[in-house]
């Protein structure tokens, strides 16, 4: 019933725009891409590797009632083949889940060598009046501030591994937007997924010293008083961003200490197209690893960003040509006597199409063992 009002609605909404319209005014824009890409993953070269190709369309719809009014829809399709889909049962079933109070997830075909999926991460309906926003429907609510770990973002946390889904998750919620002046923001915000759980925050943004400075507070998945702040200025002609959050269980609220996450970050760029960052965090409570899974969720929350008590992050990006970047990227997690290193490469085939290059390669001490785990991907990416 959920996923019939929802579709419903915005299918009226839709019809509604496409007849409202100007003739001068284009009713609609659609945009999105198609990629192909290659994976392969092995402890060692000398032992078993197992490969999976993901052939990906996203649809980006976006509908003009007017000029105050906008209705998005945004969708991916995603065809799974290859020996991780053989392999590991209940592979596709993790894949379909969807964390949303609504059901907008699903495998269209699922075989024991490939499935199809489609999932919808986008649908809402926008107004706009001057100094006040109001957005209803599935939506990303970006409060993060720094780069790799962000407990501020407390709607819709996600995994920097997961590099293929730039969009990053959205969330099933409200959230309402006033402006008292050009530099300064008031949100209030409110999510339910598909645990019923609530998440309902308010946030205060705004300029002093010449940084861009937030407050919040409210009360995250269900279960714990969230209290946050975050920054993000310059000292001379280096970036300084960082954020931090502190997260008390309501229920045993004098019974525990909480956890609070502190991260800071720097990034500069040079004259020779060249840019590095630096980003580190303190947890007092990181999240217990067992297993890689861990690493590469997509459903983590901002309260279990962290692996270890102390977490460290560096990355070094060069345009060597205008078509050609490379890069390098590592992270160190003491408490886990592991680290994440990944090298990549990017090269503009044609005006729409890129071609990618990356790897990454984990190495840490979890559930009492070592694990060690590499992962090489080959991306050719179309965009339109």
């Amino acid at each position: 019933m959920k996923k019939i009002l929802l579709v419903s609605t915005l299918l009226i909404i839709l019809n509604s725009a496409l007849f409202s319209q100007e003739e001068k005014q284009k009713p609609f824009e659609l945009n999105g891409y198609l990629t192909t890409m290659q994976s392969a993953m092995f402890d060692t070269l000398s032992g078993p590797v197992f490969y999976e190709n993901l052939l990906n369309n996203r649809l980006n719809f976006k509908g003009y009632i007017n000029d105050k009014i906008t209705l998005a829809v945004e969708l991916r399709n995603r065809l799974f083949t290859g020996d991780m889909v053989r392999s590991y049962y209940g592979y596709s079933d993790m894949i379909a889940t969807d964390e949303g109070w609504v059901d907008m997830s699903w495998n269209i075909v699922d075989e024991k060598s490939f499935f199809l999926n489609t999932t919808i991460d986008r649908a809402w309906v926008d107004l706009n009046l001057n100094k006040f926003q109001a957005r209803i429907g599935r939506q990303r609510i970006n409060w993060g501030q720094t780069f790799v770990w962000n407990p501020n973002d407390i709607f819709n946390a996600y995994s920097f591994f997961d590099f293929d889904y730039i969009e990053r998750p959205g969330s099933d919620a409200v959230r309402l937007q006033y402006y008292p002046s050009f530099s300064s923001a008031i949100e209030i915000a409110a999510k339910i997924d598909s645990e019923e759980d609530i998440t309902a925050a308010g946030l205060y943004r705004f300029s002093k010293w010449g940084y861009d400075i937030q407050f919040l507070a409210g009360y995250s998945n269900s279960s714990d008083i969230v209290a946050g702040t975050g920054w993000s200025g310059s000292i001379g002609s280096i970036s300084f961003r960082g954020e931090a959050s502190w997260f008390r269980p309501l229920e045993n609220f004098s019974d525990t200490t909480g956890t609070t996450i502190i991260t800071a970050g720097i990034d500069k760029v040079f004259e020779n197209n060249s840019i590095v960052q630096f980003q580190v965090m303190y947890c007092n409570n990181p999240l217990k690893l067992n297993n890689f899974s861990s690493f590469y969720s997509g459903n983590l929350s901002a309260k279990d960003l962290a692996f270890s008590e102390f977490s460290a992050f560096g990355q070094f990006t060069w345009a060597a040509t205008p078509l050609m970047n490379v890069g390098v990227s590592a992270m160190w997690f003491p408490d886990l006597k592991g680290y994440f290193a990944g090298p990549s490469f990017d090269y503009s085939l044609a005006e729409n199409v890129d071609f990618s290059l990356i790897w990454q390669h984990f190495n840490a001490e979890m559930g009492g063992s070592k694990t060690r785990i590499n992962i090489g991907f080959l991306r050719v990416k179309y965009s339109f």
